[in-house]
């Protein structure tokens, strides 16, 4: 149950959803809009299901993140009608609304079929997980790209409900790490780690927004790593901890890294350096500021870091020239985070118009300038990944004993998710108990 402040905020934000969509559909030149919110998709050739989440633009709306087969209707001028699918049914708990005041927003249908709703006379779009036959059948047009560029951009600039949600959600996935770090210095396995994450932030591990990476040793070198060991290593020379929350569909995107007791003495300098960097970068968040230009930044303190702790031998700047910080860190630095972990309209203007990565950092995802109401990740990482630096292996300006010295320790990330503000930079993960 939110609190009453957390309430008001949501009828707030409520009342400026439904005026904003009002302008951008009667812009648009339509009468209104059918949101679906999607369903679980049956593996082939079985009837289990995958892991689910509702489509974006409904959360946006109704904050239930697993609710299967719900529609949502709005129209300018008229209350939104939610479609809530609600089937008798013994296999499986029927859903129920919540006892909440955003409910009564809504005008509720509830119903046991799966099919859309009839559409009123008009022009009418729908969005979501649907094909072009059925929105045809309905007399309306599937995800028009303008309509749907236009909600994207909605956003982008986040509500202060929005705001408590991410910054709850973020509370919640530091008591994980928190546990998960304990169950990592007390000898355990990855599955230790995740199980004491879960147990600690009271999340089924098919609610977390993404599937966490947790990466012992050379694994936290595996960016998407994507296994959890259920044997414990030998020894425990670190530990890279990607683990995420929802709340009210709203995700936290935060990483931690951590020397074990058998690292090298090289290894926790790395950790605070790598860490002391996010902490420059996070300052420097504005509005009016260039992402991309911030992903630099990240890149000239690589170097800056690498030849500091004697990896290279060249210049900071030398190292950034020959790619070598790009070995070092594939990434980018950040994205846009929200009702998706990698949230819309990263790569475009408020326009609509084409914002491509740089051709020499093809995997950042955000390359906007800054604006108030955006909530971005920042993630600088050094990795030691030996099909990237293979390239290098005749260059004298690696110390590679020093770098295959800190190989079967994998890599650093440290990852906050920032509120930026006119005043400056608003870090949601940092917490006084952490």
């Amino acid at each position: 149950m939110p609190t009453p402040d957390l309430a008001a905020a949501q009828g707030r934000h409520l009342d400026a959803l439904a005026r904003a969509y009002a302008k951008i559909l009667t812009a648009e030149g339509y009468d209104g809009v059918l949101l679906y919110s999607g369903h679980a998709h049956r593996h082939f050739g079985d009837d289990q299901t995958a892991s689910f989440a509702a489509f974006g633009h409904f959360l946006h709306w109704v904050p239930m993140a697993g609710l299967e087969h719900g529609w949502l209707l709005i129209r300018p001028g008229a209350r939104p009608t939610l479609y809530f699918h609600a089937p008798a049914d013994f296999w499986h708990l029927t859903p129920r609304l919540p006892e909440e005041a955003w409910v009564e927003a809504f005008e509720v249908e509830l119903r046991s079929e799966t099919a859309p709703p009839s559409l009123p006379a008009g022009r009418f779009a729908i969005l979501g997980e649907v094909d072009a036959e059925l929105a045809s059948a309905l007399g309306a047009e599937a995800n028009p790209e303008a309509l749907t560029r236009a909600l994207n951009e909605l956003r982008v600039h986040k509500s202060d409900y929005e705001v408590a949600c991410l910054r709850e959600a973020n509370r919640r996935a530091l008591t994980g790490h928190r546990a998960a770090r304990e169950a990592f210095l007390a000898g355990g396995a990855e599955l230790d780690c995740q199980l004491a994450y879960q147990g600690a932030a009271r999340v089924r591990e098919s609610e977390l927004p993404y599937q966490n990476i947790v990466g012992l040793n050379a694994h936290g070198g595996v960016l998407h790593y994507q296994h959890y060991t259920i044997d414990a290593p030998a020894r425990h020379r670190s530990l890279l901890l990607d683990g995420g929350h929802r709340y009210r569909g709203y995700c936290a995107d935060i990483t931690r890294t951590w020397p074990g007791p058998d690292a090298d003495p090289a290894f926790a300098p790395l950790v605070e350096g790598v860490t002391t960097l996010q902490q420059r970068l996070v300052a420097a968040l504005r509005p009016g500021v260039s992402y991309v230009e911030l992903h630099e930044r990240m890149h000239a303190g690589l170097g800056e870091l690498l030849a500091e702790h004697g990896l290279v031998r060249c210049s900071p700047g030398a190292a950034v020239a020959t790619g070598i910080t790009r070995a070092f860190c594939p990434h980018g630095l950040g994205h846009l985070l929200g009702l998706q972990v990698h949230d819309v309209a990263g790569r475009v203007a408020a326009d609509g118009s084409p914002l491509p990565p740089p051709a020499g950092h093809p995997a950042l995802r955000l390359t906007r300038e800054l604006e108030a109401g955006m909530v971005v990740t920042m993630e600088p990482g050094l990795y030691i990944i030996p099909m990237l630096l293979e390239r290098f292996r005749d260059s004298h300006d690696i110390d590679w004993h020093r770098v295959e010295g800190l190989a079967d320790h994998g890599g650093v990330r440290i990852e906050d998710n920032v509120l930026v503000t006119a005043q400056g930079p608003d870090n949601l993960t940092l917490h006084d108990a952490e």
